[in-house]
């Protein structure tokens, strides 16, 4: 789907389904091609996410997170598990591959606990933890663009990488589903509907999902509420309001934490990429941020 978003840059984002033996472990994969007309370079926000790896062709972006991490001139950018934005800057012209874990999929894929690469801002060639996914940076992209031989080469390098089931699959997607539903609003909620103790719910986290319990459900009413923004503006933050919020007060806290400024400064940027992502994932994956998938992937 082709989404003109302003006079200079044009983006254009499609989504897959992984193969069915892959979907307990990625949200989606997908594509994002971008093109600057004046060859200029255009600047967007990545809200808080899953764990992402990001294969680019053409122009490489700059990036940096709210801690003043940055990269810049790597073809392979690799996103932990977030609660704050990352600043990025990308153009002319570029093709970008994501492939956005699910917390099982982190479990299963890499060697490292999601709370220690928390809100990391990598350059994927270089990090011990993402050294082996580097070689499919290498192959992704053709001497001319091919999205299936492309999406072919992504989902075999996972498949042939399947050897054997994580070991606390079953409570690690249980922590996920339960972190999802709406009308889970507190820690104690959580404990009681997976029946698990907190403790070990919190290593749970720690290992697969990046953050504590309760930052993870403030995080979520937080996505529930930006991703209703996103969709439809014309409800202003008061109308997109998650019903957990006791006030548009504490909303407004929540927003610069995870953010790095107000609702009222995002609102008045130029959202030139993340616009015309997100109103393509809702309409394909039926959500407009990863982070509100289900543990059966995007589009489940």
């Amino acid at each position: 789907m082709e989404n003109r978003v302003s006079l200079d840059c044009q983006v254009q984002a499609r989504f897959f389904q992984p193969p069915p033996e892959l979907r307990r472990y990625f949200t989606t994969f997908y594509l994002v091609e971008f093109a600057v007309e004046s060859g200029a370079r255009v600047t967007d926000y990545l809200h808080p996410e899953w764990g992402n790896l990001r294969f680019m062709s053409g122009n490489f972006p700059d990036a940096e997170a709210m801690d003043g991490t940055s990269i810049s001139g790597t073809n392979f950018c690799v996103t932990g598990p977030s609660s704050k934005a990352v600043r990025f800057t990308i153009g002319p012209a570029a093709r970008m591959w994501g492939i956005g874990f699910l917390p099982l999929g982190w479990a299963k894929f890499v060697h490292a606990d999601a709370s220690d690469l928390a809100n990391a801002l990598l350059d994927g060639n270089v990090h011990p933890a993402f050294a082996s996914f580097a070689p499919l940076g290498e192959v992704i992209f053709g001497p001319a663009p091919d999205v299936e031989a492309e999406l072919a080469r992504i989902a075999r390098f996972f498949l042939d990488r399947i050897d054997g089931p994580v070991g606390d699959e079953e409570r690690i997607r249980k922590v996920h589903a339960a972190l999802v539903d709406p009308g889970v609003k507190s820690v104690s909620e959580l404990v009681e509907r997976v029946s698990i103790g907190q403790r070990t719910i919190e290593r749970t986290c720690d290992r697969a999902f990046g953050f504590s319990p309760k930052l993870l459900l403030r995080r979520q009413r937080f996505l529930r509420s930006l991703s209703h923004y996103m969709l439809d503006p014309s409800l202003k933050w008061i109308g997109a309001l998650d019903g957990h919020y006791h006030d548009q007060a504490q909303f407004v806290r929540d927003f610069k934490e995870f953010m790095g400024m107000s609702p009222r400064q995002y609102a008045a940027l130029d959202k030139p990429i993340l616009s015309a992502v997100m109103v393509e994932r809702a309409r394909f994956a039926g959500k407009a941020v990863q982070g509100l998938d289900t543990p059966e992937g995007g589009g489940a």
